[in-house]
């Protein structure tokens, strides 16, 4: 399996690239408790399988080139065919991963925003809320859960997306949120998932800079995150993540624990 640190966070959300490192830090430490666990125990199946890579942004030089670096750091470690663990700084820190994943790919994004903005306000650069709109190159086919928008018209919304589960639809009726996300996942090629933190109600996952209310709780989210498992799922990005917002750990120890969750689900598939 592959680890890739991505922690960008300009134009948008700053403060989310020290989220990336923390969740990093979680991994590290996943790998080195069970690295000196001397009784069997279930992660024993990420020993020696687990590669972890790094960026950093530490300098103007790799700034300016983040969507470079972010692409060729994709590209390298999807042509491993391994399963793949992104963990970004803002939102558009995913944007290179998911340029490299081609139009095959079925990307299932939970946010609480569509990132399709062009209002008044709303500035025509590329940033954090308006990233969809700035694919070089084909775009993958993208499915939106967990959205809470109330301002984008349903065909400004489907320029982008082939189908948007939103909030009030998964409170309504998760079961068939569910069964149609295992379906679609199944008849794909390939399945991305992509988090954006503040898919989660702010009640349990406080840390981030765009909060939304009437969020996923995580059991429901369990449910539909299992749901998209029935397909091939190559990967999971993270984004999103301010710690310097978080309460107590809270959001710290979802994150954590649906990191090490995943990679038993992809180490044991």
């Amino acid at each position: 399996m592959r680890v890739v640190v991505f922690p960008f966070d300009l134009f948008g959300s700053g403060g989310t690239g020290a989220g990336a490192k923390l969740l990093a830090d979680t991994v590290h430490e996943i790998l080195d408790d069970t690295e000196q666990e001397t009784r069997p125990c279930r992660a024993d199946v990420l020993r020696g399988q687990v590669q972890l890579k790094e960026l950093a942004f530490d300098t103007p030089a790799a700034v300016a080139k983040w969507r470079q670096r972010g692409r060729a750091a994709a590209r390298q470690a999807l042509d491993s065919r391994e399963f793949v663990l992104w963990l970004g700084g803002n939102h558009l820190a995913v944007l290179p991963l998911l340029e490299e994943l081609g139009d095959e790919t079925l990307v299932i994004q939970f946010d609480a925003h569509l990132d399709v903005y062009r209002f008044h306000d709303t500035t025509a650069e590329l940033s954090h809320g308006n990233y969809l709109k700035h694919f070089d190159g084909p775009r993958p086919r993208l499915v939106n859960v967990g959205h809470r928008d109330l301002f984008l018209t349903p065909p400004e919304i489907h320029e982008t997306f082939e189908m948007v589960y939103p909030a009030w639809d998964v409170a309504n009726d998760p079961h068939r949120v569910a069964y149609e996300l295992k379906a679609e996942a199944s008849s794909a090629t390939r399945v991305w998932i992509d988090l954006d933190c503040d898919a989660f109600d702010p009640s349990v996952l406080p840390a981030v800079t765009q909060p939304l209310p009437f969020g996923l709780l995580p059991p429901v989210f369990l449910t539909l995150y299992e749901a998209i498992w029935h397909g091939p799922v190559m990967g999971l990005s993270i984004s999103e993540f301010d710690p310097g917002r978080d309460w107590r750990q809270t959001s710290l120890n979802l994150l954590g624990w649906l990191v090490e969750y995943t990679l038993l689900k992809a180490a044991n598939r």
